[in-house]
């Protein structure tokens, strides 16, 4: 069963209730390193995005709701 959450304007498709706590986590991680520019171990943003966008899931779809996708 998926739900409806949304994050930051976007709608976000979770499996469970406790995949919001896991998208909340996985933003301020997110939110950390564009604040700070700090793309390690990439070379760059775009780098990261792009390896991070392979992953899909929780990552992907808030990738998108902070406009980095």
């Amino acid at each position: 069963m998926t739900s409806e959450h949304f994050f930051n304007a976007h709608n976000l498709n979770l499996k469970a209730a406790s995949d919001m706590r896991v998208a909340e986590r996985v933003a301020s991680h997110l939110q950390r390193r564009i604040e700070e520019d700090d793309w390690r171990p990439y070379q760059s943003k775009e780098e990261a995005v792009r390896a991070w966008s392979r992953l899909g899931g929780i990552r992907l779809q808030v990738m998108q709701a902070l406009g980095l996708i």
